[in-house]
C-alpha cells in the first residue's frame, strides 16, 4: 500500500483512537446502568462476540465480551501452551488477554497493549472481575511496543494490525519482541490480491477495519521482510466483497 506521510499517520491513529474510546465508554455506560448482560456492540455476524464459542464466552466477564470488536478468535488458532508468555496487540476490553491467561496457566503470562485509555481502564476492570493475576495491560502503540527484545513466545492480535498506519513498523516490532522460535497467531482483515487500495477504501472506513487492510501478498511480503518464516494467510470468512477475515501465522527463526 502507499506509504503514509507523518501527518496522515497521525490522523489515522487519532481516528481509530476516537472510535475505540467511544466503544469502551459505550460498554462502561451499559454496565453502569445495570445492562451488562445485554447485547454486544453492533458489529455484524462477521465481527465480535459471535466468533467465540459459548464456553469461551462463559470464561470472561460480560463486559469483555460486550467490547469484542475483532474479526476472528486468535486464541483458538495460536496453540497456546502452559507457561508461555503471550502479547495481544490492540487488546481492547481484554477478552483475548483473559482467554490467553487461562490457556497459559499460572506459570504463564499475558500482556495486552492498547493506545486507548478508555479501553485500558475497561480491560483492567475486567481482569479484576475475572480474578486474573497473570496479566498486565500496557499503554502504547503497536508500532512501538513497550517491551524489551525477545520478551514473548506468542503474539496474537484480533483485527487491529489493519488499523495501523505503518504496518511495516508493526511487523518489525513483532519480530523484535518475540523470542527466537516465537510465533504469530493473528486474526485480521485481508484483501484479495487483485483489489486496489482505492477499491479497499470504497468498501469501508479505516476505523471500520476495511480501508487499511493489506492484501494477502502484501502481508506475506511485510512479514517476510521483517524476518519471519513459514508465513501463512488463510481466509476464513468474507467481511466485504473480496475482503476476508483471515488467520495469519508466522515464526521467528530460532
Amino acid at each position: 500500500m502507499t506509504e503514509k506521510t507523518a501527518t496522515e499517520k497521525t490522523a489515522i491513529t487519532e481516528l481509530v483512537r476516537e472510535r475505540y474510546a467511544a466503544q469502551a465508554l459505550q460498554v462502561t455506560d451499559v454496565s453502569a446502568s445495570g445492562g451488562c448482560c445485554g447485547t454486544p456492540l453492533e458489529t455484524g455476524a462477521e465481527f465480535g462476540s459471535a466468533l467465540y464459542s459459548g464456553t469461551e464466552q462463559s470464561e470472561v466477564p460480560d463486559e469483555a465480551m460486550l467490547a469484542s470488536l475483532g474479526c476472528g478468535n486468535p486464541t483458538a488458532v495460536a496453540d497456546l501452551l502452559p507457561g508461555e508468555t503471550v502479547l495481544d496487540l490492540g487488546s481492547g476490553g481484554g477478552i483475548d488477554v483473559l482467554l490467553s491467561a487461562r490457556r497459559v496457566g499460572p506459570m504463564g503470562f499475558a500482556y495486552g497493549l492498547d493506545m486507548t485509555d478508555e479501553m485500558l481502564a475497561l480491560a483492567r476492570a475486567n481482569a479484576t472481575k475475572a480474578g486474573a493475576t497473570n496479566v498486565e495491560f500496557l499503554k502504547g502503540f503497536i508500532e512501538e511496543i513497550p517491551l524489551p527484545d525477545a520478551t514473548v513466545n506468542v503474539i496474537i492480535s484480533n483485527c487491529v494490525i489493519n488499523l495501523s498506519a505503518d504496518k511495516n513498523a508493526v511487523a518489525r516490532e513483532m519480530f523484535r519482541v518475540l523470542a527466537p522460535g516465537g510465533r504469530l497467531g493473528l486474526s485480521d482483515v485481508v484483501a484479495e490480491n487483485q483489489l486496489s487500495e482505492a477499491e479497499r477504501i470504497e468498501r469501508g472506513s479505516y476505523a471500520g477495519c476495511i480501508a487499511g487492510a493489506l492484501s494477502e501478498e502484501e502481508y506475506r511480503v511485510a512479514l517476510g521482510t521483517a524476518g519471519f518464516t513459514d508465513v501463512s494467510v488463510e481466509f476464513t470468512h468474507e467481511v466485504a466483497p473480496q475482503m476476508h477475515g483471515a488467520i495469519i501465522k508466522a515464526v521467528k527463526p530460532s
